[in-house]
């Protein structure tokens, strides 16, 4: 079995010893990219200075981050020595609850288990039940937890690396770079689905064309339904606008980031989510922001201020407000400013990380 750790060359045995030492078990249970792995992975590189940690399962982690197994964890946490400290082990998902409570109670382990609630959605049985077993719950907004049949110890929202996220000084030439004509741009990033309100998104900036000359629109991510997305660029043919909204399918990472600081606008039309990092993203990216009532998303903005709020699925709202953007540079370029000042002042993944490594210590 292989360790991957932030020095390339060190002997098993030292590498056993510094996991021996580490105070913080990281899940990653997922070898699936996603969401939470992000968020998992950008807080880890923050905290990886601060407190000694490992991960659990080597999916997408970068060799500066120590991984280790579910068996290397049980051999040698068991081998550590009699007087060795409490750990903690954050969990994220349900697996990740179900091996920490393993190592736990059937290997002996002294641990303290964190779990990180954001589903915003009724909890099943089981899934309570193992709630009930953690030595702390907390969440990332206000309305995941609401959905839980007990009070949070805190709530500790998501961040963003603001240094990978952060406005260009020039949109319309970065723009012409992508390969796109030097208009006004509008977005959408994410899987493209139903769920997401890509034709909302799609229904709004058909209308917004119409009528302001100087805008396009781009749809970046993954296609999960191949007839939906041709019943939606069916419709932008018979509108004759092709050349002006465009799929762009997915994306590499670091093509994700210049697409967003490309955007003037960014839309986020969801019908749920579990916190919605790409508000956090868009916003950092200094883009005026229209996004559902859904997530971390109310929370986050103050509409008419840092962005723009609508209700989930208001196809009439969505249309208005991204013409109305559209058509009012000064007001939107009011807007990704203040959202932009909004990230650097609250949710940069720093503060994220620095109030996880102070709940960690309490817990110890």
């Amino acid at each position: 079995m292989s360790v991957t750790s932030h020095t390339p060359y060190m002997q098993a045995a030292s590498v056993k010893q510094q996991v021996q030492a580490c105070q913080l078990i990281l899940g990653n249970s997922n070898k699936r990219f996603s969401g939470v792995t992000s968020t998992m992975l950008e807080t880890a590189s923050v905290q990886n200075g601060q407190i000694a940690l490992c991960v659990l399962g080597k999916s997408h982690v970068p060799s500066s981050l120590l991984t280790i197994s579910f068996w290397q964890a049980v051999k040698w946490f068991r081998q550590a020595p009699e007087n060795s400290a409490v750990r903690v082990f954050h969990a994220r998902r349900n697996d990740e609850m179900i091996q920490a409570l393993l190592l736990k109670y059937l290997f002996g382990i002294k641990l303290k288990i964190l779990f990180t609630s954001t589903a915003q959605r009724q909890h099943s049985e089981f899934t309570r039940w193992l709630m009930a077993k953690m030595d702390c719950v907390i969440s990332t907004n206000s309305a995941a937890a609401s959905y839980l049949p007990f009070e949070v110890a805190e709530i500790i929202p998501h961040g963003v690396d603001c240094k990978k996220f952060t406005p260009v000084i020039d949109r319309a030439e970065l723009r012409e770079q992508l390969g796109r004509p030097r208009l006004h741009m509008a977005g959408i990033f994410g899987r493209v689905r139903r769920q997401k309100g890509v034709h909302l998104f799609v229904e709004s900036c058909i209308q917004t064309c119409e009528k302001v000359p100087d805008f396009q629109a781009i749809i970046c991510g993954a296609i999960d339904d191949q007839e939906y997305v041709s019943q939606l660029q069916q419709k932008i043919s018979s509108a004759k606008l092709s050349h002006r909204i465009k799929f762009l399918g997915e994306q590499v990472f670091t093509d994700v980031v210049k697409w967003m600081q490309a955007c003037d606008i960014i839309c986020a039309l969801s019908e749920n989510e579990g916190f919605g990092l790409t508000v956090l993203e868009a916003m950092s990216c200094g883009a005026a922001v229209i996004a559902t009532k859904a997530g971390a998303w109310p929370d986050i903005i103050h509409s008419g201020e840092n962005g723009l709020l609508v209700e989930v699925n208001d196809q009439t709202a969505i249309s208005n407000a991204l013409h109305m953007l559209a058509a009012r540079p000064e007001q939107r370029m009011a807007l990704g400013c203040r959202a932009h000042q909004t990230i650097i002042n609250q949710y940069g993944v720093e503060t994220e990380a620095l109030k996880l490594c102070e709940l960690y210590q309490n817990l110890l």
